[in-house]
């Protein structure tokens, strides 16, 4: 089940039209059978630095959005995108915008128009806002601020710590029938690698658990 849900901005606006989750757009971009239905908008700024926010942004220059930025709050030595990733949305003429974090989404007729961003400091290690603002023009908005467990799908049949699944060495959940890997679960990875490697060795506490 993957961590299906986006974290919220925490400002104003951000349910307006044009203020998008990058996951949900992702899965329908992956499901479409025509790409050209998909709406686009021509500025697009995506809020976050992760694989998620490059892939938005990356996606949405191929489909032909004229000008699309990336907006993190950290520096870029900070963001969660392998430098591959990086350089990747760049010479895709994806421009990267370093501290600064949302403030605020400009509106007209309850549609998106810009984002007020604030620029932010490192302060000893504290993440700070400076006061000084900058807007960017922009007709959609991609929230790409870290994913969430939608706790629903399970129906509290799992044992949870910190939104995610508990399990133990073998992957197996408090559930004695049911076993979890992946970025769904405590102190799991958004690596491929790693889901691969849990969903081994779940398979083979499966196997000893039907063979016993």
């Amino acid at each position: 089940i993957g961590l299906g849900g986006v974290n919220a901005l925490g400002i104003d606006g951000e349910d307006m039209s044009g203020a998008l989750d990058a996951v949900d757009y992702i899965a329908d971009l992956r499901q479409a059978t025509d790409l050209s239905r998909l709406p686009v908008g021509r500025r697009v700024v995506v809020i976050g630095g992760g694989m998620t926010a490059v892939d938005i942004a990356v996606q949405t220059r191929l489909l032909g959005a004229e000008d699309v930025t990336i907006a993190y709050r950290r520096g870029q030595d900070r963001m969660n995108a392998s430098e591959y990733e990086q350089h990747l949305a760049q010479t895709n003429g994806v421009r990267i915008v370093t501290w600064a974090q949302p403030k605020a989404l400009v509106s007209a007729n309850g549609a998106v128009t810009a984002v007020e961003l604030e620029r932010t400091e490192d302060r000893s290690g504290m993440l700070a806002g400076t006061g000084e603002t900058i807007t960017l023009p922009a007709d959609m908005v991609f929230k790409a601020v870290g994913q969430t467990l939608v706790q629903t799908d399970l129906g509290g049949a799992l044992d949870l710590e910190k939104g995610r699944i508990v399990v133990d060495a073998d992957r197996r959940t408090s559930l004695s029938d049911v076993w979890a890997g992946g970025d769904c679960v405590s102190g799991g990875e958004d690596l491929t690698v790693t889901a691969v490697e849990d969903g081994k060795i779940a398979a083979e506490s499966i196997n000893a658990a039907l063979s016993a």
